[in-house]
């Protein structure tokens, strides 16, 4: 921002920069600006003083107090970076927050709808749980820490590397979670051949799991063996929660571009789903809904931590280094770190 050489007056200034003469006063009371005085005694701005209140507006434009701005200002060049993290970080809570209170009114909105179809039709229901939350000690690699998940969306993915302890963890949350189910790789066992016999066996099962896969296929899928198990591994349960291991073993980068389609696509109202993943296809950080959860287990063993999903959020980096394409995900399909047998 340029200034002519001329000297301004409180109100012209604060109009030329756009903020309150109020605010330029808070400046200079602050220390951050000093204005030129006539010989009267009245404050004036010269260019030296516009340019210096505009790196003001600037940064308080980014949200920074004027604490942190004088703290730029006065201080080393590296006082903006620290600043601007503190500020970062601050933010991705707000974000948060947000994002929990607008799942509680969606969630609660949902309910409202539920109950004026049902008392249309003379029925009656009872109020569903508005939050869901879960709490404890992390098993080993971990060492008891205590571990908490509040207001549990649709759809949580969980995400580590070989070895960062994220099937514990799994395994941990769906023996804390009443009424959760752990569905394994075992589903697909002899080619998913489980499957097939409980379809031939069920045929309810089979209209539900046809009724999915097509959609599916309609969206791009291969109506594969490994699809068709994971499918009714889900379809079969009556488990309130479920918690999927690896939920793109055995699919194809179509299909798991249709699976993730449909995970993102579940609405509130409907059971929980943790998924285990270490697909970009399945988890792709640059079209996941802000309002997914994403649980990353380091590979360090630090306790798992919740990472917004957006670029700059604590720990989306190392999530980002977790995921691999379909392709590569294939070639390391078979390679399991060594871990102790589950108690």
């Amino acid at each position: 921002m340029s200034y002519s050489a001329r000297y301004y007056s409180p109100s012209e200034a604060a109009r030329r920069l756009g903020v309150s003469a109020k605010a330029l006063r808070l400046y200079e009371k602050h220390g951050l600006i000093v204005p030129v005085r006539t010989a009267a005694g009245w404050r004036t701005y010269g260019s030296a003083e516009m340019a210096l209140a505009g790196e003001i507006v600037t940064l308080r434009g980014l949200g920074l107090s004027l604490l942190q701005a004088k703290s730029v200002l006065m201080g080393e060049p590296g006082n903006l970076d620290a600043a601007l993290a503190a500020h970062q970080t601050a933010l991705e809570d707000q974000k948060r927050r947000i994002g929990h209170a607008a799942r509680k009114v969606r969630a609660l909105r949902e309910d409202l709808a539920v109950k004026a179809s049902t008392a249309a039709c003379g029925l009656s229901v009872a109020s569903p749980a508005l939050e869901a939350c879960v709490a404890f000690d992390l098993p080993w690699p971990w060492g008891g820490e205590r571990f908490e998940l509040f207001d549990i969306p649709p759809l949580t993915f969980i995400i580590g590397s070989l070895g960062s302890g994220k099937t514990r963890l799994a395994h941990a949350l769906a023996a804390a979670m009443p009424n959760a189910a752990f569905i394994g790789l075992d589903r697909l066992a002899d080619d998913g051949a489980g499957a097939c016999t409980l379809l031939h066996t069920d045929p309810a099962l089979k209209t539900r799991v046809d009724r999915m896969l097509g959609g599916l296929v309609d969206a791009g899928a291969t109506a594969s063996s490994a699809l068709i198990a994971l499918l009714v591994a889900m379809e079969s349960s009556d488990a309130a929660v479920l918690v999927v291991d690896m939920i793109e073993q055995g699919l194809d980068h179509a299909s798991q571009q249709a699976l993730s389609a449909y995970l993102q696509g579940r609405r509130h109202g409907i059971r929980p789903l943790f998924a285990l993943t270490r697909s970009s296809s399945i988890l792709d950080l640059e079209m996941v809904s802000t309002d997914t959860t994403i649980i990353l287990c380091p590979a360090n063993h630090s306790p798992p931590s919740l990472v917004t999903p957006f670029r700059g959020a604590p720990g989306y980096e190392a999530v980002a280094t977790c995921l691999a394409s379909p392709d590569v995900r294939a070639r390391t399909a078979g390679v399991v770190a060594w871990r102790p047998q589950l108690a």
